[in-house]
């Protein structure tokens, strides 16, 4: 094998791994963030408006890194 097949072949999981990882953290700050908007727990709910920021954004990440994840099948 060429050193630039293999080179090509290493990079190729990166894309994946990365829109996983983002899939991840989504999951994550949804969670935080509607636990906090639901129960006042962990941060006592001062800035509600903050966790209605952070829920949105935590979807919209979750929705554009499952595309992508889907788009490097």
């Amino acid at each position: 094998m060429s050193p630039h097949r293999t080179a090509a072949l290493g990079t190729a999981s990166m894309p994946k791994a990365l829109s996983i990882f983002a899939m991840a953290i989504s999951v994550l700050l949804l969670a935080v963030f509607g636990l906090d908007l639901a129960t006042k727990i962990p941060f006592g709910r001062d800035p509600m408006l903050m966790d209605i920021g952070f829920v949105i954004a935590a979807a919209i990440l979750g929705y554009l890194s499952w595309c992508t994840f889907r788009e490097q099948r």
